[in-house]
């Protein structure tokens, strides 16, 4: 599900589109009437999409793409003339909004996020030497206080990460606090 934030400078507007987005299947959305409120609830999502008008009583719609957290993307309504002012970073829908342009573009976006979070996670995190080693030295420990194979000691701490909701890291430190 994506975070939807919905901000325009009439509170009516946004309401309205946020109704739009309902009834076609989209999940809640938060309704702001300034930049900085979209901003403050931006800041406390990891990803999302602004869907926006031009202007808003503190600051234009290229104003607050800039301060948006790199995960957001913008999905700017506003009428044509507004479409030479727009940065290649925004995507435009434009008045008279039809419903259509405005659910299909949407989902077009939220579509693109999925895959980059797809991507993200199947790409993984890179661990630094100094947190494998203590992934290796709780193996060691495990395998010379156990007698478990490498293999059993690694599907241990990984089977205690899971259960304690914690990464292997941490697992690891933990089993060499108790240990050693």
């Amino acid at each position: 599900m994506v975070n939807l934030i919905v901000t325009f400078a009439k509170i009516e507007d946004a309401r309205n589109i946020k109704n739009v987005l309902i009834r076609n299947g989209f999940g809640a959305a938060v309704v702001c009437t300034t930049g900085a409120q979209a901003v403050n609830h931006a800041e406390s999502l990891e990803t999302g999409v602004v869907i926006c008008g031009w202007r808003f009583p503190d600051m234009t719609a290229g104003r607050l793409k800039e301060l948006l957290p790199s995960g957001f993307d913008m999905l700017l309504v506003a009428s044509p003339a507004h479409r030479q002012e727009r940065r290649n970073d925004i995507v435009f829908v434009g008045m008279p909004l039809k419903v259509q342009d405005l659910v299909h573009t949407l989902a077009m976006i939220c579509q693109a996020q999925e895959a980059r979070r797809r991507k993200k996670r199947e790409t993984g995190r890179v661990r630094s030497e100094q947190d494998r080693n203590q992934i290796r030295n709780a193996k060691r420990l495990l395998m010379e206080r156990n007698g478990m194979t490498e293999e059993e000691a690694h599907r241990y701490l990984q089977k205690c990460s899971m259960e304690s909701g914690t990464n292997m890291v941490e697992t690891a430190q933990m089993i060499i606090s108790l240990l050693f």
